[in-house]
């Protein structure tokens, strides 16, 4: 099979098998505007020095408005946040001007939203940003990160659907 004969709805059903965590990459544009992208390609690089990844589609309005405030978080998302991986997944809801309303965030080091609940988040500087097909891939620099002390379960993205990981008590 050749790379033209890839079916694009089959290669998606395929690795939609792959279950992968989720995340909401949050950040603030240059006029402090609070903006946020539902991601479940995010992805360790490099322990030394400490960098993380993921891969927004070339096509969102959300991440060049972040790129250009320099700085993100990655809030990594628990079972049961159905409503916050959705919410920032879509464009705002009918007379919001962004995805944040209603919602209690709190800034990071960076300024970069934290978003409530979440089970951690991930504090970085945009690193380097590299052509990446139809996505980019943003590799960014860490400066600062959390997790919460007590985690149950996490939140996954399998078969085009959130479920959730629960974890036997220690």
């Amino acid at each position: 099979m050749t790379e033209a004969s890839i079916d694009p709805r089959h290669f998606r059903n395929v690795l939609g098998h792959f279950p992968t965590g989720v995340t909401v990459v949050t950040g603030l544009d240059p006029d402090g505007v609070p903006l946020g992208i539902t991601i479940g390609s995010f992805v360790s690089v490099s322990l030394d020095p400490p960098l993380v990844g993921f891969l927004p589609g070339k096509s969102s309005r959300s991440w060049p408005r972040i790129a250009a405030g320099g700085s993100f978080c990655a809030n990594i998302l628990g079972a049961g946040q159905d409503e916050l991986c959705w919410r920032f997944a879509k464009e705002p809801a009918e007379g919001e001007v962004h995805k944040f309303g209603g919602v209690d965030w709190k800034p990071a080091p960076s300024g970069s939203p934290i978003l409530p609940g979440a089970i951690g988040w991930i504090d970085c500087s945009v690193d380097t940003v590299h052509d990446a097909g139809d996505h980019l891939f943003v590799v960014g620099r860490v400066n600062a990160m959390e997790h919460a002390d007590s985690v149950d379960n996490a939140m996954i993205f399998f078969r085009g659907k959130v479920a959730k990981i629960d974890m036997p008590p220690a």
